[in-house]
């Protein structure tokens, strides 16, 4: 390979694996890697794998089968949680040369550069009890909005989720770690930054698994303070671990932005109990009622499933009429989708395909009710817009503190800008 070589990025999947995705980028850059979009011709393609639904493995193959097209030569890197989960199955898919799991994939550099084409595919992977430490990740210079990793991996066993096989125990930053980052960040120009995990209400425990003396309250209360940063956001926050006092300092703060993204997965109780939920749809429904009294302008999205195994016509039904009474804003709609390993493989009946997805367009349907009447409330109400830096054929977005989209004529001078906007 030619010395100044160049490597290409693609992310599937969550918020997360788009900050993971930028730091590796950087990574890579600093080991003298120039850094081309995904559909130039590059040396090294990295695809960085969700495995949350069957879609993202498919996307994946199918990722990997345009690069062979396009660029038979290049070496094509996959890490991310398909790659932990799946590393052999990975591997034998023509044209992958490295499978790097969860251990492995901030050492990315160092093992491209022992990369020779031709050879088998090369997995680096290991036993995801024996992942420890945490790689601190943000996203920089992709977007107005940054995404800032204080969290990852999960003790929870819920039964669909294969997110702990595939990113190990729960284990944070320091919050003197994360503070360091977001003054950094406020330096380098950064209005926004989206705390992410992938059970970020469980931030406290250190690297070895063990308990820091801190926890989520502490993060939000000290990140409030950092000089530069205008927004935060929390990305997505357990009901169980979304306390009373998140809930105020949030309605107080100038910094925290009135929003948030809370998992409910279903409106059912026995539903819930299958799942192996924290919480109760009383506990979910009790939380959004103290947001609302607080902050009536907050927006609240939910992440649902539908179609989970021993899912009845009339628990679909509990879930709908929840969610249509429940004050909130946008629906996540996930149709269940079986993962290996997990204890919902043992749950009876199965739903068929063609009602899981009939399932989904209904919520789907209600979340864009929802949607619209959360847009209309806020009509003729001037709030703060942060727009984004891109041009969009003559356009550009941005987000209210309360995560509605404006659409306006671009005007360069706005860019990474707060501006006073009123709704129509």
């Amino acid at each position: 390979m030619d010395k100044k070589r160049s490597v290409a990025f693609h992310t599937l999947g969550c918020k997360l694996n788009f900050s993971e995705t930028s730091t590796l980028s950087r990574l890579m850059e600093s080991e003298g890697f120039e850094k081309k979009e995904f559909d130039d011709l590059a040396d090294v393609y990295v695809i960085n794998t969700c495995s949350v639904t069957d879609n993202a493995d498919k996307e994946c193959r199918q990722l990997v089968r345009r690069i062979q097209r396009k660029s038979p030569e290049s070496f094509v890197v996959i890490t991310g949680c398909y790659a932990q989960l799946k590393p052999k199955e990975i591997a034998s898919i023509p044209g992958v040369d490295l499978v790097l799991g969860a251990a492995e994939k901030f050492n990315i550099a160092q093992h491209i550069n022992e990369l020779a084409k031709g050879n088998d595919a090369k997995v680096c992977s290991c036993d995801i009890e024996a992942v420890s430490g945490f790689n601190a990740s943000f996203s920089q210079n992709d977007r107005t909005r940054t995404f800032l990793k204080v969290q990852d991996g999960c003790d929870y066993t819920c039964s669909f989720c294969t997110i702990p096989m595939a990113r190990g125990k729960s284990r944070s930053d320091s919050i003197a770690n994360v503070v360091k980052h977001a003054t950094q960040l406020a330096a380098d120009g950064v209005k926004e930054i989206v705390l992410t995990g992938v059970n970020l209400g469980d931030f406290g425990k250190g690297p070895d698994g063990g308990r820091h003396e801190e926890d989520f309250f502490s993060l939000v209360q000290e990140l409030d303070k950092v000089e530069g940063i205008e927004r935060y956001r929390i990305s997505s926050i357990e009901p169980n671990l979304l306390t009373n006092d998140i809930i105020a300092f949030v309605a107080n703060s100038n910094k925290f932005m009135p929003h948030f993204h809370i998992p409910l997965q279903s409106g059912s109780n026995e539903i819930l109990g299958l799942m192996r939920r924290r919480y109760r749809r009383e506990l979910y429904a009790e939380r959004v009622g103290l947001i609302k009294t607080l902050m009536p302008h907050c927006a609240i999205g939910v992440d649902v499933i539908v179609g989970f195994p021993g899912e009845t016509d009339k628990h679909f039904q509990e879930t709908f009429d929840f969610l249509h009474e429940l004050d909130v804003s946008y629906l996540h709609v996930f149709t269940y989708s079986e993962r290996d390993h997990t204890k919902a493989l043992e749950i009876q009946p199965v739903i068929p395909i063609p009602v899981r997805n009939e399932r989904n367009k209904t919520l789907r349907n209600l979340s864009y009710m929802k949607l619209q009447y959360f847009t209309q409330q806020q009509s003729g109400q001037t709030r703060k817009v942060l727009f984004e830096g891109f041009d969009k054929h003559g356009m550009m977005e941005g987000y209210t503190d309360n995560y509605i989209r404006v659409s306006t004529p671009y005007r360069g001078e706005w860019a990474n800008q707060i501006i006073d906007w009123e709704l129509r």
